[in-house]
């Protein structure tokens, strides 16, 4: 069936071709509370699109939220939170400042009846997480986690060429992301939610349950603790019900390839870069016969998870397929169990 394969390049379109059938429909306004740099990544990525805008940033400094404002034409900069959530013109709240703040900050606009984007990871830990979706029901609001990879389409592509067999049987996954940042405040400080689980692992562990499942029978795993008390590397090893394993790292204290492999049976899948898949080769009998490459009209990525927030909003949608509320929740679970082996607390524990 696939003797005829040949090597070839590919840039997806189906999603690209999906999302753009919302270009003949009204805008979402965004708005985002926090300036740091993940609010600068958003606001790069909706400055093209025709679909969505950001409307406002909310910053603790007003002045930081007015150079914020100039930098990308974003028509309002407030200097409070409150401010922002109380803007009727505003469709969605995307919430993009450190774990530690993501579940008052995110609880603000619920109650204030937005719809709301949260970045990853959702927040501190399963019981804030468990909080924050009970609310968002009760006042009727769409509420996701802005883990990007869920989003993105080469990571959909992924899933299709596991499920057409070109690998065989998928067994055995690996997952690693690392990057020097053992001296940034937000890794370090417990109050901010340091360490690399939330930052880092948390994608791993996605990429793992994207393809792998979520029956996860047996963990194993090891931790480095740095000064502080958070982690700092991390190896966790996940056997699943079905007989395949997942080996994974993550860490804030080395640099290193950020990739991720499927192996199957008769070959393997290759990922480059897990959180942000932007190339994947297809390897049967260990010869390359096929390779993907991200869509030639994204941004950063970070457009996705907005623009599947608009479909989800438009249906009347109160979470998203892509990442349920019970995935995230599982996920928020499996990383407090974690913490607690590794003895990693913070202050909202």
């Amino acid at each position: 069936m696939f003797s005829s394969l040949i090597t070839f390049h590919y840039s997806l379109s189906l999603f690209t071709i999906h999302y753009s059938l919302l270009k003949t429909m009204e805008k979402i306004k965004v708005g985002i509370i926090g300036a740091g740099w993940i609010a600068h990544k958003m606001a790069q990525a909706l400055q093209p699109l025709h679909d969505a805008e950001v409307t406002a940033i909310a910053s603790r400094s007003e002045q930081k939220a007015r150079e914020f404002a100039a930098q990308y034409g974003i028509p309002r900069a407030y200097g409070s939170y409150e401010q922002l959530v109380t803007d009727t013109d505003i469709d969605l709240v995307y919430v993009a400042t450190p774990h530690s703040h993501h579940y008052p900050h995110a609880r603000l606009a619920i109650e204030h009846d937005k719809n709301v984007l949260v970045e990853k990871a959702f927040t501190a830990n399963a019981r804030e997480a468990e909080e924050l979706m009970r609310l968002a029901r009760q006042h009727n609001v769409f509420l996701t986690e802005a883990i990007w990879t869920r989003y993105m389409p080469l990571s959909h592509q992924v899933r299709e060429i596991m499920e057409s067999g070109i690998i065989g049987e998928p067994r055995l996954l690996t997952a690693t992301l690392c990057y020097m940042m053992e001296q940034k405040e937000r890794i370090v400080r417990p109050d901010l939610c340091g360490g690399a689980l939330l930052d880092l692992g948390v994608y791993v562990l996605n990429f793992a349950r994207m393809y792998f499942g979520t029956d996860i029978t047996r963990t194993v795993t090891n931790c480095h603790l740095g000064p502080t008390g958070m982690d700092m590397m991390e190896s966790i090893s996940l056997s699943f019900a079905d007989g395949k394993m997942a080996n994974l790292q993550a860490g804030c204290l080395t640099l290193n390839d950020r990739q991720g492999i499927i192996n199957g049976t008769e070959g393997y899948i290759r990922v480059d870069n897990v959180n942000c898949p932007e190339h994947i080769e297809v390897w049967r009998d260990y010869q390359l016969v096929a390779q993907y490459d991200k869509p030639a009209n994204m941004v950063n990525g970070y457009e996705y998870q907005v623009l599947e927030c608009k479909r989800c909003i438009e249906q009347h949608l109160l979470e998203s397929p892509m990442m349920p509320h019970a995935e995230t929740l599982s996920i928020m679970r499996q990383m407090d169990e974690l913490r607690h082996q590794w003895g990693v607390v913070y202050p909202m524990d």
